[in-house]
């Protein structure tokens, strides 16, 4: 597989004097994903109010997830095959469709199935912004291009929950969702600027169905089992056992299927490239550590500290304003000092802002959680951007979709790995202390109970960000352009 990438021509990604519009289409397109994932969670208790099913909830976010994380995989490998622009556009429009359904929904269920449909939508989203920026950049200015980006995460953090709260509070939860309509109108119409080379349409007898399927199959399972099986059923219920037991087999089956398949899904070689690898390692610790900061920071603030769920919030969005900014600078580092120094300082930052949150007390201010998160922030957008600019930088326009595509989805499985491995821990030590009785909700239990419990959390994300300096020395210094 080559190690080289393709500047980006006049015939391939359109005339190069409308890379501003494409730009500004890709974050106008990206907003919807990224406003999306902040203002729902402030909205729940109207949502649940409206429509009743409170012990469901959780499934709005469950499902969104899961349904991104499936289908980001095959959304990259068909923009590798027919052009990004088609993905895209199918993507934003399938989002579209579930956002109007989701702001017209009749009941929770209704609701939950609807946010499934918006999960699909966003699977295509995510990995064409990127794909599509690295098309059309070259990697010096692609350094600048991934700020504006950034740009738009920054500001989906304080935008977000915002919106969320007006509509919720004084106006109706469902323009939470139909607020998307007239947003990605606007992304298809910039999307005319946009023009590619027409890649000949894939035989649908060499199409790879039956890794598609397998891998669909087996990533539903396995992500379901994680997100669902620390709480909804049990580890060790026959429910968890038995989708455990699917999943792996069709992963399996999957690894077998793919190294005989004409043109893999997920091409093995993703696994050992060189620059891939360790990018997909760092996205993958990430997204564990980040995930169990997003549950347990706001927890802690309000359950330990006493503070208002507002105030929780915005202790965690240092975190959210500390990674866009890091993903704009971050260019500066790897362009003058090599990709290898930008992920090191990335999870030197991290580990730093982790073993503050570890020193945690009961006593603390706000500031002893709200600063380490902001730096964690920083170590994520220096340990993970990087690998995202490089991964699309290190291969040819014909798999670069399967390259960023397969980073997204190492984020994904990060995060369903770090709902089960903190949930665990946990809900583990709180258990210990009620010594088989019955077990309130982390929310309720008493401070002298939960503190303990969540220091530990702290710890065991600390202990996992320790790898992220083996990436760091495993990332190449340099990416070989031609």
């Amino acid at each position: 597989m080559s190690t080289s990438t393709t500047r980006p021509t006049r015939s391939s990604v359109g005339l190069r004097s409308e890379r501003g519009p494409i730009l500004l289409a890709v974050m106008v397109s990206l907003s919807l994903v990224a406003i999306d994932m902040t203002i729902l969670a402030t909205a729940v208790p109207s949502v649940v109010k409206d429509l009743g099913g409170f012990e469901q909830f959780p499934w709005l976010f469950s499902i969104y997830v899961l349904a991104t994380a499936v289908t980001t995989p095959l959304y990259a490998k068909v923009a590798d095959r027919l052009g990004r622009k088609p993905v895209m556009i199918a993507g934003i429009v399938a989002f579209l469709v579930g956002s109007l359904l989701c702001g017209v929904a009749w009941s929770l269920t209704a609701l939950i199935v609807f946010r499934a449909i918006q999960g699909i939508g966003a699977g295509a989203i995510q990995p064409m912004a990127m794909t599509i920026v690295s098309d059309i950049y070259t990697l010096e200015e692609r350094a600048v291009a991934t700020s504006y980006v950034a740009s738009v995460w920054a500001t989906a953090a304080i935008v977000g929950p915002t919106l969320g709260g007006v509509f919720a509070d004084y106006l109706d939860w469902r323009l939470i969702f139909l607020i998307n309509l007239p947003v990605g109108a606007v992304a298809l119409w910039l999307l005319r600027h946009f023009r590619e080379d027409r890649r000949p349409a894939a035989d649908p007898q060499a199409i790879d169905w039956a890794g598609a399927g397998l891998l669909t199959v087996g990533g539903i399972a396995l992500l379901l089992g994680l997100l669902e099986g620390g709480h909804a059923w049990g580890w060790a219920s026959p429910v968890s056992l038995a989708i455990f037991a699917l999943g792996l087999g069709a992963l399996v089956a999957f690894a077998f299927v793919e190294r005989r398949a004409a043109d893999p899904v997920l091409p093995p070689w993703v696994l050992s490239h060189r620059v891939l690898a360790p990018a997909n390692a760092a996205s993958l610790i990430v997204g564990v550590v980040m995930l169990g900061l997003t549950t347990y920071v706001p927890l802690y603030a309000q359950s330990v500290l006493g503070h208002s769920a507002l105030v929780a919030g915005f202790a965690l969005a240092g975190m959210s304003i500390g990674w866009p900014i890091a993903a704009a600078t971050a260019g500066r580092i790897y362009l003058s000092r090599g990709f290898r120094t930008a992920v090191g300082l990335g999870a030197l930052l991290v580990l730093l802002g982790g073993a503050v949150l570890a020193t945690v007390g009961e006593s603390s201010s706000f500031w002893h959680l709200a600063i380490p998160c902001f730096v964690l922030g920083l170590g994520f957008g220096w340990s993970v951007n990087p690998g995202v600019v490089a991964a699309g930088s290190a291969v040819d326009w014909e798999v670069r979709g399967v390259a960023t595509g397969s980073n997204m989805f190492a984020r994904s499985v990060g995060s369903a790995l770090g709902v089960a491995l903190f949930g665990a821990v946990a809900n583990g030590l709180v258990r210990s202390e009620y010594a088989g009785g019955e077990v309130p909700p982390l929310e309720a239990l008493p401070p002298d109970v939960l503190a303990p419990a969540l220091h530990v959390v702290f710890l065991v994300g600390l202990a996992v960000s320790v790898p992220l300096l083996v990436v760091a020395w495993r990332t190449p210094v340099r990416i070989r352009q031609d």
